[in-house]
């Protein structure tokens, strides 16, 4: 957040919140569990958004005990049942609510701007649903200009300091200027966990390793290559860093998402051209959202 942004929440000294996307759904409760920890891992306020259009699918029709749209009075329980969740399992976080009536894509987007983080779940009501990623967090993930944490599986998560779980992190072509890296080695401070560093690299095709006269010297050369990026990537992270390299042969999101098994975070990077309106997942983000066996934090890499 810039410094005009600062003072607009609250002054200088204004501190950025976690913004979790609730919607009463199994998902977003999670989600909730896991902004609560993420928080006071942090040390920031928790901030609970709710987002629905609801006079458009409504109209004038409203709850009559209390004069308020139905949909509305569904809202605010939802809110307040999540506030209390969070409460009860971090009582030393601050928590704020806001009900929005507004497309939830936009509204998130729009919180996401004087926030530290955004968490999401998957959005979806069965275990087969929940497989795949909901309309929302794609698109948030897409625009938004924080980290969007999108809490993935059917069960609780155990982020909390101390766990010594591992947090993995695509190394790509940003190299040591990365805000993903950067993003990973915090989080993996904060929970004294491992950092996983993962570079994937693969042999052009006309250089296959399966073929017996080039297998051995070409894949030792690209592996090398691999090595190389990754270190000079790494070169500057703190000395107290808790920190695994690992080159894998293989396309980026075969790799990543196997390293995500077991792992408490997945992090990679999504490039953020200025002006560009449209979605801007690449490949391996959209992959890893849609299939990651841990939470997936998506960091937006300007370009």
């Amino acid at each position: 957040m810039n410094a005009a942004a600062a003072r607009a929440r609250g002054g200088p000294q204004a501190i950025e919140p976690i913004v979790v996307g609730v919607d009463g759904s199994g998902s977003s409760l999670r989600a909730v569990d896991w902004a609560a920890n993420e928080a006071a891992l942090r040390g920031v306020p928790l901030r609970l958004v709710y987002a629905s259009l609801w006079e458009r699918y409504e109209g004038e029709s409203l709850a009559e005990d209390v004069g308020k749209p139905s949909e509305q009075v569904r809202a605010e329980d939802i809110v307040r049942t999540a506030a209390r969740r969070a409460g009860l399992r971090e009582p030393g976080v601050p928590v704020s609510t806001a009900v929005l009536p507004e497309e939830p894509e936009y509204a998130l987007v729009r919180e996401g701007r004087t926030a530290c983080a955004l968490v999401l779940g998957t959005r979806g009501r069965s275990g087969v649903v929940e497989l795949l990623l909901g309309s929302v967090s794609l698109a948030v993930a897409g625009h938004a200009d924080c980290p969007v944490i999108v809490v993935r599986g059917a069960s609780d998560n155990r982020v909390r300091a101390g766990t010594g779980g591992r947090v993995v992190v695509g190394v790509g072509d940003q190299g040591a200027e990365s805000a993903a890296l950067r993003f990973a080695v915090r989080e993996a401070a904060l929970r004294r966990a491992t950092l996983e560093a993962v570079r994937a690299w693969r042999c052009p095709a006309h250089e296959s390793t399966d073929h017996p006269l080039l297998a051995g010297e070409p894949a030792r050369l690209h592996e090398q290559q691999a090595a190389d990026v990754l270190e000079q990537a790494l070169k500057g992270l703190p000395a107290d860093v808790d920190l695994r390299r690992d080159t894998v042969e293989g396309p980026a999101r075969r790799v990543l998402l196997n390293a995500s098994h077991g792992a408490d975070l997945l992090v990679v990077g999504a490039r953020r051209h200025r002006g560009h309106r449209g979605l801007q997942l690449g490949r391996v983000a959209h992959a890893v959202l849609h299939h990651s066996a841990c939470a997936v934090a998506v960091v937006p890499e300007p370009v």
